[in-house]
């Protein structure tokens, strides 16, 4: 008779999520390519199929060209700055319904309230690890109800 026990595994397996990372874009917008190439690589690592973009203008241009499933938004940025971009982006009907998360430098309570008051759905300043900024972006997906559409 075998006397060893056999041991839980380590790790519960993860329950299905609604939002599967091969399911959903992510738009990443940062003017600095340290940062964005760092949230770009490890959320592609997660599977996510990511863009990036320099600044807000051309992060305009490929949200309403592609219509990412959330977008990750520095607020200081050249050409039209973030602020003014979620601004636009939440003005128009086509891009209105896309989760917009501040991934910022700005750390001060009063630009968390002005980034919402321009339309950002969540908050979250730099630096962040990436992992806490994937968790951020599973949450929001939640919690704005946003489901992957068929491209």
């Amino acid at each position: 008779m075998d006397s060893a026990r056999k041991l839980p595994p380590t790790e519960a397996p993860e329950a299905p999520s609604e939002h599967q990372p091969g399911d959903c874009k992510v738009l990443v917008v940062d003017d600095y390519d340290d940062a964005r190439e760092m949230y770009a690589e490890y959320l592609e690592f997660l599977g996510y199929q990511v863009q990036t973009a320099r600044d807000g203008q051309e992060a305009l241009q490929l949200a309403q060209q592609n219509h990412p499933d959330v977008i990750l938004m520095d607020l200081s940025l050249p050409v039209v700055s973030g602020w003014e971009a979620t601004r636009q982006l939440k003005q128009d009907a086509r891009t209105r319904h896309i989760p917009v998360m501040a991934l910022t430098g700005h750390v001060l309570a009063m630009h968390s309230e002005k980034a919402k008051e321009v339309g950002c759905d969540e908050f979250v300043s730099k630096p962040a690890l990436p992992d806490t900024v994937a968790d951020k972006i599973r949450a929001l997906l939640q919690k704005t109800g946003s489901k992957p559409r068929s491209r």
